[in-house]
């Protein structure tokens, strides 16, 4: 079977996080340039007002305009008093969210569970639209099992990666999560002059690699964990990098100051959309002349794959509004 031919999910280069006990940066968020938002009940509210926290959700929901933003809501875990209660009561009361975001999704068992509620709350709210469901993987045992996660139900539309619990799983402390590990550096063999140089290893590749690599085989959208040194911009735009190159669909925003450079690194680059269009047109050249190949303005052999990758990067572009490559 291929678990590829899913219809193309809306852009979500961006993935805001919002505390949902603030009703300004919720206002914010739904006001700024992010491709989706997700509405934390989770880490970033204190037991106390987890029920509060909940009844602000639902009215912002209900209340704010989202415009055409991907609207979650990270739920607490499903152990937890709170999480199977907020899976109903938002899917009940808000016809306007999307998704559910499942925090430390472990198993396939955990997205079962949580489509079995959607189901239920659906039929007893006869919403128009059905939820869907983001995975929050963030432990060792969740990366071990993101194939079988991945597969768990149709209503799963995305993978999102949690660095900063995953290495608290591993036993690893590292402060700044989304940023290389100093201590994770191998050493050369010293030169003629007794030198030897530092090669620094990414410590995130592993878990990172496993997911993107999961989803793009099951039709899901990869997205990026945080980085929380939100002054290193620098550090924030090689994270974001890194995470495009391994096919990484966007990269989550912990502060809004990071949304314009996480739209930017995971749209189609000016470059980009130039290669896109010299290969498309040298492609219709070469077809009209009955070739399969042909060569790039660099003179670079090209065929039917960079056929295919050209014309990914034009409907990017195109879908996020971009001057599309012709």
């Amino acid at each position: 079977m291929n678990h590829t031919t899913r219809a193309p999910l809306p852009p979500q280069r961006s993935m805001l996080a919002v505390p949902a006990t603030s009703p300004r940066f919720l206002e914010n968020a739904a006001q700024s340039a992010a491709d989706a938002i997700f509405i934390d009940l989770e880490d970033s509210v204190v037991p106390g007002l987890k029920v509060d926290a909940r009844a602000r959700a639902i009215h912002a929901l209900n209340h704010l305009d989202w415009g055409d933003r991907i609207v979650s809501v990270r739920i607490n875990a499903l152990d937890t008093a709170w999480g199977c209660r907020e899976i109903l009561d938002l899917a009940e009361s808000c016809p306007r969210l999307d998704r559910i975001l499942i925090p430390k999704c472990d198993s396939p068992a955990d997205v079962h569970v949580v489509d079995v509620m959607l189901s239920a709350a659906e039929r007893t709210a006869s919403r128009e639209r059905p939820v869907r469901i983001e995975a929050l993987i963030e432990s060792a045992h969740g990366v071990a099992h993101v194939e079988a996660i991945a597969g768990a139900s149709g209503r799963l539309v995305a993978m999102v990666f949690g660095g900063g619990d995953y290495l608290l799983d591993l036993g690893s402390f590292q402060q700044s999560v989304g940023a290389p590990a100093p201590d994770y550096v191998v050493l050369t063999d010293a030169d003629a002059d007794g030198r030897r140089e530092r090669h620094w290893n990414d410590v995130w590749h592993f878990a990172m690699a496993r997911i993107a690599n999961a989803c793009r085989a099951y039709g899901l959208a990869p997205i990026d964990g945080p980085f929380t040194a939100i002054r290193d911009g620098d550090g924030l735009n090689a994270a974001a990098r890194r995470a495009a190159a391994l096919g990484f669909e966007g990269k989550m925003a912990i502060h809004p100051s990071q949304i314009d450079a996480i739209n930017t690194v995971f749209s189609p680059s000016a470059q980009q959309l130039e290669w896109a269009s010299g290969v498309l047109a040298a492609m219709a050249e070469a077809e009209a002349q009955g070739r399969g190949a042909a060569k790039d303005s660099r003179g670079e052999m090209i065929d039917l794959m960079h056929l295919k990758l050209a014309a990914k990067i034009r409907d990017r572009a195109e879908r996020l509004h971009i001057g599309p490559a012709r």
